[in-house]
């Protein structure tokens, strides 16, 4: 079991499936799925008295041996029912046949008494708005002071999207089953979960691939092996060149963040192309980054030249200014051997004919859109289900990577690969954060990484950067905490300290 994977609720269907096709029995999987909920359950809290919610299908099954196996432990359990028991069917009525205790009809007294919640009402499989007496046996449960463990996914929570479909359970602890959902990562269904554990229900690796696999978390486990680092036979040119195009004398500020971003994360060189009436600005800030005039496109792709021979990835958008003129720097630069990080004006630049972008983009090239940004180029998009779908289909339009950023950024690939990133805190919200992200993934593009991969490091590192500053973060800070992020990434573990021999005890074996 992969903890990373993150099945969509078709694709979980489909691995359960496999598994059933392979001799596993249903009831024996929502068997396993019961008890390892109970097992959470008896770990995390004190005994006390228990209200499990059933709804009228596999969830609510998965509930009624949360209770039985409960009560045979000798918790006090009370069981509520949505919907006639006479009328459940399959799985669900043989665990509530083999449940001995009453079930009935949810009302708001069931919840009197209780000092804890369980929510076995929906599950993975709802796809409709909640309403009538599902939605006031959500609001109960919210308002009660007792807290909620939720069975798979909080109810109501779109398990595909993190949509809240009319009301939703807000859990303190959601116990899911073999994968996580996209519906668990991705907010708002990601703050109404709580604290998760992926339970082992015994699919096995066969009816995963079977069921195909939908994202992964995005995590240092994925990568590490691949991260660039350098070897002591490198040098600059080894570590590649980064080139940042630069605005106006008034907007340089993003492009250095970028510049900064790019250097600390390990670029070999750093070269800040400047319009001519910005180069006084930048001279006097910087110093390890080099500065060339690029007034025109042709002069653009002067200074690109070099990518024929050594790695080079440049960035356009932080500030650099709308319009005609950086229309033709980008499209010099995607026209070149260097590699590409799009942000911000470049994206928007394109918005009244994004196929002329499309259609220059390589699949190693990266955008990295904020959802504004990303509903002007890809409008279409923006009309689908969930921000998971809408980055795969933007990264097969446009043919490259999409870092679709946000609190729950999602980085996709045109052959369908996807990461949702789970790291980032909120103190990243602020002016700046998002040029320094385009050039920590222009930098480690430099130093070898693909553009998937340079994405997927580049984002979490940036969150592992916010996590490291922490309240009171603003931009200039992030670059500041990369060698801490990658000194805790990967410094060999310390060893303890091997102790002198001596006294009458002679040498220690």
């Amino acid at each position: 079991m992969n903890p990373f994977i993150i099945l969509s609720a078709a694709q979980m269907r489909a691995a359960e499936a496999a598994a059933i096709a392979g001799g596993t029995a249903s009831a024996a999987l929502m068997e396993t799925a019961g008890e390892k909920t109970v097992s959470v359950i008896v770990q995390t809290f004190s005994r006390r008295p228990v209200a499990v919610i059933c709804g009228p299908g596999n969830n609510g099954g998965d509930g009624f041996v949360i209770a039985r196996e409960l009560a045979q432990a000798g918790w006090p359990v009370k069981v509520a029912l949505l919907g006639d028991r006479a009328a459940l069917t399959g799985d669900a009525k043989l665990m509530a046949d083999l449940f001995e205790g009453e079930a009935p009809a949810f009302s708001p007294a069931v919840l009197e008494g209780a000092g804890l919640i369980v929510d076995a009402i929906f599950g993975t499989g709802l796809s409709r708005p909640v309403e009538d007496a599902a939605k006031a046996a959500i609001e109960a449960m919210n308002a009660h002071p007792a807290p909620v463990v939720a069975v798979d996914i909080p109810s109501g929570v779109d398990a595909d999207t993190g949509a809240v479909l009319g009301t939703a359970i807000q859990a303190v602890r959601t116990v899911t089953f073999h994968a996580r959902k996209p519906g668990h990562v991705l907010f708002p269904g990601r703050a109404l979960s709580g604290a998760i554990d992926i339970a082992d229900i015994a699919i096995d690796e066969e009816a995963t691939q079977k069921a195909g696999v939908g994202a992964f978390e995005n995590h240092p486990a994925l990568w590490g092996g691949m991260y660039p680092r350098p070897q002591w036979g490198g040098h600059k040119y080894h570590r590649g060149a980064a080139m940042i195009l630069s605005g106006g004398a008034l907007t340089t500020g993003a492009a250095r963040l970028a510049a900064q971003g790019a250097l600390r994360i390990g670029a070999g060189l750093v070269t800040m192309l400047s319009p001519s009436e910005a180069a006084p600005v930048h001279a006097a800030h910087l110093t390890a980054i080099m500065l060339r005039i690029a007034d025109t496109a042709d002069q653009v792709r002067t200074h690109l030249v070099d990518a024929e021979r050594i790695r080079m990835v440049c960035v356009a958008g932080p500030a650099t200014g709308m319009g005609a003129l950086t229309k033709e720097k980008i499209l010099a630069i995607l026209n070149s051997k260097a590699g590409a990080v799009l942000d911000a004006d470049a994206l928007t630049s394109f918005a009244d004919n994004p196929t002329d972008l499309f259609a220059a983009l390589r699949p190693g090239d990266v955008l990295t859109p904020h959802e504004g940004e990303f509903a002007r180029l890809f409008p279409e998009e923006t009309k689908l289900s969930g921000k998971l779908a809408m980055a795969r289909a933007a990264s097969e339009k446009a043919g490259c990577v999409i870092v679709l950023k946000g609190a729950d950024t999602v980085i996709a690939a045109p052959d369908g690969r996807a990461l949702i990133n789970t790291n980032a805190p909120p103190d990243l919200a602020t002016a700046g954060s998002g040029d320094v992200l385009a050039g920590f993934i222009a930098g480690l593009k430099v130093q070898g990484s693909d553009g998937f991969a340079a994405a997927g490091q580049g984002v979490w590192i940036h969150g592992a950067c916010g996590q490291v500053v922490g309240a009171g973060l603003i931009a200039e800070d992030l670059p500041q905490a990369v060698p801490t992020v990658l000194r805790q990434l990967f410094a060999p573990p310390q060893q303890p300290e091997r102790q002198a021999s001596g006294g009458e005890g002679g040498a220690q074996q």
